[in-house]
């Protein structure tokens, strides 16, 4: 049987590295060809030259045999090819309707005509189950509602061939299960699909064949089915994983962190999103805050780090109130949910964001003047240590580095500031199992060290493999306190969806 695409021989440079040397990918008609390696492996890149957004500087491009030239994203469209990208490409004050078909808009007279573009968009959006709100303005919808919109975008201009790039990294396990069934049902209708990924469930779930990169080249191509995830995790990092966390049996110390009926109240409709939450953390321990994504978490988290003020209540930091202390006064180590957003300044190079937190310190400025040589210095050290990959090293600008790299920078800069509390939100999202396992271990060492570590998670499997507790919030409620090792999968996911927290209340009334 032919191949639907082939890409032979691609080698792609950037300055200071080979992100592609002579990979080859075959892919078949009506399958979920799985593209997987680690963070900064080259698969974004690889994709990024089938969509048309880089030119390879080695290597042919074949579509039903035939030798094809892709120089933008115009010439991937008229050959069938769409991509999801890992940071959406959408207008966020544009409608759901407007993003769509943006691009592609049908006009009449010199005005833009939507009753056809409608019907069609909603006709595909029943057919796939995708229930989008074609009025809503993507500023006002949820990241997996997002990329259902950029799926759509896709569908409406009828491309055969669907690349998405690490599409589950934003999205809660409940929206991750509904892509997954919406891919299935996407290759049932005739369509193709690339997927990029670094998550071993998620391949084993849906992928028929896989293609494993790494350091920019190309392992070896398998059927999924007969493949553990142990061969394939050994095929992406080159050796052996463990894919479940170690750690030893810790007695915590003194209490480090109090919240005390901590309330957040809703600007825009008084909603209380936090509710009355108290908790403690200590030393020497790693909390878990367990939740669907949206149930007040990122509030939680934000007042306690000081990015905003509470409605009510108090934080303590040993035994000192900080309520209302500024971030940088707070001696508080965090690792934010959004990386872009708040955890790094993207058109600076890495050197600089590594010291985000410290440049005032006195180790990198003297009378008033930072010291360049210092900050360079440290970069080196936490490059080498913590293992960030980037082509020109501290001096690279760290919006061309990959997610997991940049992830890193992150978590290396804030687990080696000299603070009692680390809160890491989210830490491995996005991030392969390499990563993930040692990030795992960074945390777990932090803890060994007397840290006391408020962890926030969406993945189940991280809730209960690194937690030493576990607190379940609902609704803005810590509606539970359990220990890891005493609560199952099934019972916690009843916590997380406040089925079992109201029938314990209803009981107790």
């Amino acid at each position: 049987m032919g191949y639907l695409i082939e890409m032979n021989g691609i080698t792609k440079v950037f300055p200071g590295i080979v992100a592609n040397d002579n990979i080859t990918l075959q892919f078949k008609k009506g399958e979920i060809h799985a593209l997987l390696g680690e963070n900064g492996a080259g698969k974004s890149t690889l994709m990024s030259i089938l969509f048309g957004l880089y030119q390879a500087e080695k290597g042919i491009i074949k579509k039903n045999g035939k030798i094809v030239q892709i120089k933008g994203p115009n010439d991937a469209a008229k050959m069938g090819i769409g991509m999801v990208h890992q940071h959406f490409k959408l207008v966020h004050n544009f409608t759901v309707l407007e993003n769509i078909i943006l691009g592609a808009e049908t006009v009449k007279y010199g005005v833009l005509r939507f009753e056809n573009a409608r019907k069609q968009v909603m006709e595909l959006s029943r057919r796939y189950k995708l229930n989008i709100d074609p009025d809503a303005l993507v500023s006002d919808i949820t990241i997996g509602m997002q990329q259902r919109v950029e799926i759509l975008k896709m569908l409406y201009r009828e491309n055969e061939i669907l690349i998405f790039d690490e599409p589950t990294a934003v999205l809660t396990p409940q929206e991750i299960e509904e892509l997954m069934n919406i891919m299935k049902s996407l290759v049932a209708e005739g369509k193709s699909i690339l997927f990029i990924t670094h998550k071993l469930d998620e391949i084993k779930a849906v992928a028929d064949r896989c293609t494993v990169l790494r350091k920019g080249k190309c392992i070896g191509t398998v059927d999924v089915a007969p493949v553990s995830k142990e061969e394939l995790s050994e095929m992406m990092v080159g050796r052996k994983v463990s894919l479940s966390v170690e750690k030893t049996e810790q007695q915590p110390g003194e209490t480090v962190l109090i919240t005390e009926n901590l309330t957040v109240k809703s600007k825009m409709h008084g909603k209380a999103l936090v509710n009355d939450a108290s908790f403690e953390v200590r030393s020497g321990e790693i909390v878990c805050i367990a939740g669907i994504d949206g149930n007040g978490q990122q509030e939680l988290v934000y007042a306690i780090t000081g990015m905003l003020q509470p409605d009510s209540g108090r934080v303590f930091l040993e035994g000192k109130e900080i309520t209302h202390n500024g971030i940088r006064s707070r001696g508080i180590s965090h690792i934010p949910e959004d990386r872009h957003k708040h955890g790094l300044v993207l058109d600076y190079n890495l050197a600089y964001n590594l010291i985000l937190q410290d440049y005032f310190s006195p180790r990198f400025q003297k009378n008033g003047f930072l010291d360049f040589d210092e900050i360079y210095k440290n970069a080196d050290e936490l490059i080498e240590k913590f293992d960030i990959r980037s082509g020109q090293g501290a001096h690279t600008i760290v919006r061309s580095m990959s997610g997991g790299n940049q992830q890193k920078a992150i978590i290396a800069r804030e687990i080696l500031r000299d603070s009692r509390l680390l809160v890491a939100v989210q830490p491995t999202r996005g991030l392969d199992v390499g990563a993930c396992e040692y990030i795992h271990n960074q945390l777990v060492a932090e803890r060994t060290k007397g840290k006391a570590v408020l962890l926030v998670s969406l993945e189940l499997d991280e809730v209960m493999d690194v937690s030493d507790r576990i607190l379940v919030i609902f609704e803005g409620k810590i509606v539970a306190d359990v220990n890891p090792k005493d609560v199952g999968y099934k019972e916690l996911g009843l916590y997380m969806a406040g089925s079992l927290y109201a029938k314990l209340r209803r009981k107790s009334a």
